[in-house]
This record gives structure tokens, C-alpha cells and sequence, in this order.
């Protein structure tokens, strides 16, 4: 099975003439290796790293699931193949395994404190994704447990300021999307005040985003939705808010810091034996 684009893409950039240290140092033999974490995480990116160790003749072998929180010094995973590409492939696959993972751990705590106030909300991600890596980047979000959103501006119409001030108000701008695309996608529009609340659910859209709102302006605009389209909460989000957030009433939260400013987690690949 050909290795993704992307993660092909990764691995080339890493070795565009190959391993030129490890081609000089290390024998033309098999190794057994394993990777460990250093911090407690909540793991992801097993799924990409397999696929690039596979793709190099090296056996990967899970020691814990996708998802699972894991705590410092244990280890996920033992590798077994040529040294010299093992350690060719070193570097990708903890890096992107310390990306997702730090994603993951992040998204599974936003979950937490927006569900501790209201199961039913719903943390989702957003496109300010590192160039290159969203399919990496929403993967991480979806094992974390949210909501991965749009994952490319074709995937539904979303209204927002912009398009508002240039049709003339949101009543024109959803003329136009359902005028060039009929039913094919979904409508969300972005609101900025109440006024524009009322407007969409007149539009019959199925979501509305409360955009920049304080608590009592969203949790007004939620009674005034009443349940004719699918809410979410965005814009000046931060952890600390989110148990309040739930408490609105929202169906959603997007979370845009969940992926442009991820902290990564440390991981290390330590050869055990040449074989």
C-alpha cells in the first residue's frame, strides 16, 4: 500500500539524499528499538508513524492504543528493522507523534471542562492548522475527542463578516450561496450581535456562530436560536472559559487554540540491540 502524500512528504523532506551520518556509522543490520514518552499525554499519531516505518521495511508494534493516556517512561511502541532506517526515520515520527500528541492532550482537556457543565457540547477544531499537516492536525483532534469541523473551505459555506458587508447583509449573502449551490452544503453564518442572530435564523440556516460574544449576549442569542439551528461558540475562547461556555447552551465550541499554538510532548527512540 503506497504511503500517504503527506507523510511521504515528511519523510522525504528529513532525507532528500538519505541518512548520509548513519549510512558512514552503522552496520547493514537489523536492530529491536523502542520509543518512550517523557511526560504524561494522551498519545496519537501511532497510525502515521506505522505507515512511515512500514514504508521502510521496519516492523512497528503498538504497545498502547491510539487515544490512551499515557504516563511518563512508558513505552509505546518497539520498532524492529535495519538500524541505519530506523534511525532514518528517527526524527518524522517523533515529530509528528510529539505534534498530534500535544494536540490530543489539549483537545481532551477542553472537552473535559466544557462537558463538565453540559455533556452535550461539543469542542471543535478550526483550519488554523500548520501548513501542510491538517490531516496530521485534525486527526490529533478527533483521538483528543473533538469535533474536527471543516476540513477545507469546500466542505460547507460559511458566512462570515466578510461575506456579510460584501452581499449587504446576511439575508442577501444566503440568497446567494443557496442560489449557486442549492442544498449541496450546509449554511453557518457568523453573527456579531443579536440583530444578526434574529437575521439567520429568518434565513433558516443550520448553524449559527456567536462570534466574539460575552455570556449573557450568547446565552440570549441560544433562546432566541431556540433550537432552529445548530449553535457555536467562537472567538476569545480560552480553557478557563469553557465550563461557562457549556453552561450557554451552545452545541459547539471551536477551539482555534488547539492547533496554532500547540505545546508538544517529548518522546524519545532509544536502540535496544543489534540483532
Amino acid at each position: 500500500m503506497p504511503l500517504r502524500e503527506d507523510l511521504l512528504r515528511y519523510l522525504n523532506e528529513d532525507i532528500p539524499f538519505g541518512d548520509v551520518t548513519s549510512r558512514a556509522m552503522i552496520p547493514d543490520r537489523r536492530c529491536m528499538a523502542r520509543i518512550t514518552v517523557k511526560e504524561n499525554t494522551v498519545i496519537s499519531g501511532l497510525a502515521e508513524a506505522e505507515a512511515i516505518c512500514t514504508h521502510c521495511g521496519i516492523t512497528f508494534t503498538r504497545r498502547v492504543a491510539e487515544g490512551a493516556e499515557i504516563h511518563a517512561g512508558s513505552v509505546i511502541a518497539e520498532l524492529e528493522g535495519s538500524a541505519s532506517s530506523v534511525l532514518m526515520v528517527e526524527r518524522t515520527i517523533l515529530n509528528l507523534m510529539s505534534r498530534m500528541s500535544g494536540i490530543a492532550t489539549a483537545t481532551r482537556r477542553a472537552v473535559e471542562a466544557a462537558r463538565a457543565a453540559n455533556p452535550a457540547v461539543r469542542i471543535a477544531g478550526t483550519r488554523k492548522t500548520a501548513p501542510g499537516l491538517r490531516l496530521c492536525d485534525k486527526q490529533a483532534l478527533n483521538t483528543g475527542g473533538a469535533d474536527p469541523h471543516r476540513m477545507s473551505l469546500s466542505d460547507m459555506i460559511l458566512i462570515k463578516d466578510n461575506h456579510v458587508d460584501a452581499a449587504g447583509g446576511i439575508t442577501e449573502a444566503v440568497a446567494r450561496a443557496r442560489k449557486r449551490w442549492g442544498s449541496r452544503f450546509k449554511i453557518e453564518v457568523e453573527t456579531r450581535n443579536l440583530d444578526e442572530v434574529r437575521e439567520a435564523v429568518a434565513s433558516s440556516v443550520d448553524r449559527i456562530m456567536l462570534d466574539n460574544m460575552d455570556n449573557a449576549t450568547m446565552k440570549e442569542s441560544v433562546g432566541i436560536i431556540a433550537g432552529r439551528a445548530e449553535t457555536e461558540a467562537s472567538g476569545n475562547i480560552t480553557l478557563e472559559r469553557l465550563p461557562s461556555l457549556g453552561e450557554c447552551g451552545v452545541d459547539f465550541v471551536s477551539f482555534g487554540e488547539l492547533t496554532h499554538s500547540v505545546s508538544i510532548f517529548d518522546f524519545s527512540l532509544k536502540q535496544d540491540a543489534i540483532l
